[in-house]
């Protein structure tokens, strides 16, 4: 495995949709291969998850993982290691939380973003298995921003209010405290 290098904001990979995978490619040594990386990569830069096109692949793959003790998300609840290929994505209700974001492809930034609190998720697994899920809370606005990447999407796109980005060390300084409660009180009500 491999800890590739992550690219960022203003690279146009980061605009384009990717591609779906197909089975005889999902079977290949070079997207497994791929798989292994993203991973290896996600874990060394403690991120909560990363998309192929982050590390200048267009491929519908991407890995949602966190740790407990990750020391850059220490309030969200742990997420086992969840390989995702061609995943598909649909909000169930309309209920909205506000979630402050960032991103290891937008270093240093942080912002306010609504997602959904319930979604469910189709997606095949490294093995071609499917699966279908319902995720919830703080775990639910992960595999949203994470679908968003492979869409072209990133975080800076669904801020509403522009005064809601910080740097991390002015996150740290004035809005993790406040933050953190309310990401809390989510995880109690809903679930991860």
């Amino acid at each position: 495995m491999t800890v590739l290098p992550i690219v960022t904001v203003g690279d146009p990979v980061l605009r384009e949709r990717a591609r779906e995978v197909t089975a005889e490619e999902l079977r290949s040594d070079a997207v497994q291969r791929l798989i292994d990386d993203l991973i290896e990569t996600k874990r060394a830069a403690n991120g909560a998850g990363l998309a192929a096109n982050q590390v200048g692949e267009t491929l519908r793959v991407a890995v949602v993982e966190v740790e407990p003790g990750n020391p850059r998300y220490p309030y969200k609840p742990p997420i086992p290691l969840c390989v995702m290929v061609n995943p598909v994505l649909e909000p169930v209700g309309d209920e909205t939380a506000e979630i402050n974001e960032g991103c290891l492809s937008v270093p240093g930034l942080r912002g306010t973003v609504d997602r959904h609190v319930t979604v469910r998720v189709r997606y095949l697994d490294r093995d071609g298995a499917e699966h279908e899920e319902v995720r919830r809370g703080l775990t639910a606005g992960t595999f949203q921003h994470e679908v968003d990447h492979l869409d072209g999407v990133l975080f800076l796109d669904r801020v509403r209010d522009p005064a809601s980005f910080s740097t991390w060390e002015q996150f740290d300084r004035h809005h993790r405290e406040a933050f953190e409660a309310r990401a809390r009180a989510l995880v109690a009500r809903v679930g991860s």
